[in-house]
């Protein structure tokens, strides 16, 4: 079979990018602790992200989806909600990390666990830092493993260096800064994505 291919001067058409799992998780998380409506575009619709919609929706935000586009009702900073069930990450270690950090400063009691997968994954390298922000989270494999409690505390402010190269890591140190007294400072030795910190445009 013989296939010819000829010249053309142009093409012409359109291509839509797939949207960022990583910015995914992230939108529906800050939407979800900010005052209003916050719609989200592009959303990738996935097991991990779909995960950290879920164990939103179970703190008590509101959201609306409909393939890609979803729409976030938040109630402020501290609107969240004791959930009635343990809160299941599923393989999503985004989801775990940064809700660890998100739950932490909070006034109400957590749990948060995962498949067979994600219950094998190290935790302490979130665990850690939140611990020195004041927080009281107890794991299995001492404090390395899920399923892990939360009990939300009153978290005062932190100077961290990343050990590890981890945007879930600092992301997690992000939320937990934003429940707490003072200025957090942190500081990675190798840059990782910036989700967390720029200004988000959904």
């Amino acid at each position: 079979m013989e296939i010819k291919i000829l010249r053309v001067k142009r093409i012409r058409g359109k291509v839509e990018i797939p949207g960022d799992k990583s910015i995914s998780h992230r939108a529906v998380i800050l939407g979800g602790i900010s005052e209003g409506i916050t719609e989200v575009h592009n959303f990738l619709v996935s097991k991990d992200t779909l995960r950290t919609v879920r164990c939103m929706k179970a703190l008590g935000v509101k959201v609306k989806t409909a393939n890609s586009h979803l729409i976030i009702e938040g109630n402020g900073l501290r609107s969240l909600k004791e959930s009635r069930n343990v809160l299941n990450a599923g393989n999503s270690g985004t989801t775990a990390r940064l809700l660890l950090g998100l739950l932490a400063g909070q006034k109400f009691f957590s749990v948060i666990t995962g498949d067979v997968s994600l219950r094998t994954r190290p935790m302490d390298r979130v665990i850690l830092p939140l611990q020195e922000m004041g927080a009281l989270l107890y794991g299995r494999a001492n404090n390395k493993h899920l399923p892990i409690a939360v009990k939300g505390s009153t978290l005062h402010s932190i100077n961290y260096t990343l050990k590890i190269a981890s945007a879930q890591v600092k992301s997690s140190l992000l939320l937990a800064g934003l429940f707490a007294d003072g200025i957090t400072y942190i500081k990675e030795l190798y840059p990782t994505r910036d989700h967390t910190i720029i200004t988000p445009r959904f």
